[in-house]
């Protein structure tokens, strides 16, 4: 494909371009709300960051986003402080008893393991113990301690995929998209809630990089074909036959005509002419599609259609996928990568409340998440802490079983890197010894990693046991240096974008070497 003498692409050629990449979404929303041409020329490709494929070795990485909403704290996980350590105000700040405090033999991390099962006033019990998460996964994790700019939940979830706009206002999810996801049908799916949900606010970029929001995983995979699920339908080619009657009838409306050259009506003909055909012909209304088919109360086959290949398997893991979003986004989550429909995927509990499917575990997740420290902070992080790192093992050990190639002998999870984005930390004071209490919103905290590509087993920063908050470090080297408290959030945002092998030339982002593995 060339370019003509003027720079621009002919109408024939550009429907053949997408329709090789099948790029685009499936819904208006994210049709009409956009940017300019989604091909670009080599100079326009540099000016966004540069070519859009790993400069390493051609092929693409993955990142997963798990939006950990309210405030995940790092001092009560990987970084937890022992009251033996803090001494005279062990009994004022967020410290644990020393047993509760487990640490893992050659790893700067330690586990938490609170003795009682049930907690505060959660009315069932909770799985307080972290250690084989850590032990399982301590090779690929890494915590970067961090110090935020804002406490307000929408911006501070947004800063940290932003990392406080720090290059342009795009998104990492947004990065990631630009960098790999030219050929793939959805590039960026965005599962999450509030800021997380949110594109960024660099508008030059192909509108194929933004987030396509779905609110309902479990469903959202049914609205991926015009034809299928429908009984009685005509056949494919009669639907066809309609399409491109429908299509010529709108071209020659006043409409149509009146509004040939508009961007927007542009963009909306080229998805609906080529991007869902393209998107139908994958057949991803069943490959992605977790719900089995059981008649009468799901008769799939009455509709022609089916589950996927992997449901089995995926509703063994996950289920509660019909009643726990968090569940069915990870299922979705996990297709999405593997039949490459994205390269980027972002989950995450919300601040409903998620009802659990026995008598004796009726609640997946309390309201607020993670903010449900605010009333009852031990409770509620060791609550949240567990469903997190229960999510995030199974999806790992989904991509270690799934190949990535048939040549390179790596797995999914080899090219795959999983950001657990809290929003910031929380306060570290308690009153005198309480075992429960409430806490608030602070700046100072920690991000999780995990990925092979990542230096792993690593603390990036420290922790003061003395007033158990976290102090930063050198990006480039990984040095430690202790008290130093400026905010961070570039050096977090260029990390996982130089890990992922995102090509950062002409960024202005800070070196952050001392987050990939070497």
């Amino acid at each position: 494909m060339s370019l003509r003498n003027n720079g621009r692409l002919s109408r024939r050629e550009m429907l053949k371009a997408l329709s090789l990449c099948a790029a685009g979404s499936t819904t208006l929303g994210s049709l009409l709300t956009g940017c300019r041409d989604s091909l670009r020329t080599p100079e326009s490709l540099e000016r966004l960051g540069g070519p859009r494929r790993d400069r390493l070795d051609g092929k693409p990485r993955f990142l997963i986003v798990v939006g950990a909403a309210g405030g995940a704290s790092i001092v009560d996980s990987f970084l937890a402080v022992r009251a033996s350590e803090a001494g005279a105000n062990a009994s004022k700040l967020n410290t644990f008893a020393d047993a509760q405090v487990q640490g893992v033999g050659g790893s700067p991390f330690r586990a938490v393991k609170v003795s009682s099962p049930r907690l505060g006033n959660i009315p069932q019990a909770v799985n307080t113990d972290q250690l084989p998460f850590v032990l399982k996964h301590k090779d690929s994790m890494l915590v970067a301690t961090s110090v935020g700019t804002s406490v307000n939940h929408v911006i501070a979830q947004k800063r940290s995929i932003t990392g406080n706009a720090a290059w342009l206002g795009r998104t990492l999810q947004e990065c990631v998209a630009l960098q790999y996801g030219a050929g793939v049908p959805i590039p960026n799916v965005n599962m999450a809630m509030g800021g997380y949900s949110e594109r960024g606010t660099d508008h030059s970029l192909p509108s194929y990089c933004y987030g396509e929001v779905v609110s309902n995983a479990s469903l959202w995979p049914l609205g991926l074909d015009g034809g299928k699920g429908l009984k009685d339908a005509p056949p494919r080619d009669v639907v066809e036959l309609a399409r491109r009657t429908r299509n010529a009838l709108d071209s020659r409306s006043v409409f149509g005509k009146t509004f040939e050259n508009a961007p927007a009506l542009q963009r909306w003909n080229e998805q609906r002419i080529v991007g869902q055909p393209a998107l139908e012909a994958r057949d991803l209304i069943n490959r992605l599609n977790v719900l089995p088919n059981q008649p009468p109360t799901i008769p799939l086959s009455e509709y022609g259609l089916s589950s996927s290949p992997d449901g089995d398997r995926l509703r063994a893991l996950f289920p509660d996928y019909m009643t726990d979003p968090v569940q069915s986004q990870a299922a979705l989550a996990f297709l999405l990568l593997k039949y490459r429909v994205s390269v980027t995927v972002t989950l995450g509990p919300s601040f409903n409340v998620a009802v659990g499917s026995t008598r004796e575990q009726p609640i997946a997740s309390p309201p607020l998440a993670f903010d449900f420290s605010h009333t009852e902070h031990r409770s509620g992080q060791a609550f949240m802490w567990s469903r997190v790192m229960g999510v995030v093992d199974k999806l790992i050990e989904l991509l270690k079983a799934e190949p990535f190639d048939e040549t390179s002998g790596e797995s999914m999870w080899d090219r795959t890197l999983i950001y657990v984005a809290t929003e910031f930390g929380r306060t570290r004071n308690r009153p005198n010894d309480a075992v429960e209490f409430s806490s608030g919103h602070d700046l100072n905290n920690g991000f999780l990693m995990l990925s092979p590509m990542l230096k792993g087993n690593t603390v990036l920063g420290g922790m003061d046991p003395l007033t158990g908050l976290t102090y930063g470090f050198d990006p480039r080297t990984g040095a430690p240096e202790p008290g130093k408290m400026t905010t961070n959030e570039p050096d977090i945002f260029s990390g996982i974008l130089t890990t992922l092998g995102v090509d950062t030339s002409g960024s202005g982002l800070p070196d952050a070497s001392a987050f990939a593995r070497t």
